[in-house]
């Protein structure tokens, strides 16, 4: 069984990834330091933007990144704030790059 790396951590080694790369990134909503969930918002610097959550895929067993809203960046934001209404546990991280890097792909993001 695969173990789990408290979500602060995770966040922490995210964002320093994303430093590395010259992606800035924010936390805009701090969660549950142990088991909160993640959104990511990739905010493309052109008005529009994508919100990505972390999903389980029943057919592989595994975790995935999935686009939970994308288009104009007021919207997106709200769709945040939605969903962190019903969770107060959950993550907001922010990204801003006009390339529209998130670097979720990466091994050990999932």
């Amino acid at each position: 069984m695969e173990g789990r790396l408290a979500t602060g951590l995770w966040v922490s080694a995210y964002r320093k990834r994303l430093e590395l790369a010259g992606i800035p990134a924010y936390v805009t909503a701090r969660g549950d330091d142990t088991a909160g969930a993640v959104l990511v918002k990739l905010a493309t610097m052109d008005g529009q933007a994508v919100l990505y959550q972390r999903s389980w895929d029943y057919e592989t067993d595994g975790r995935h990144w999935t686009r939970l809203a994308e288009g104009p960046e007021p919207e997106v934001d709200d769709s945040a704030r939605r969903q962190r209404g019903m969770d107060p546990d959950l993550w907001v991280i922010e990204i801003e790059d006009r390339q529209g890097r998130t670097l979720l792909e990466e091994d050990g993001l999932a």
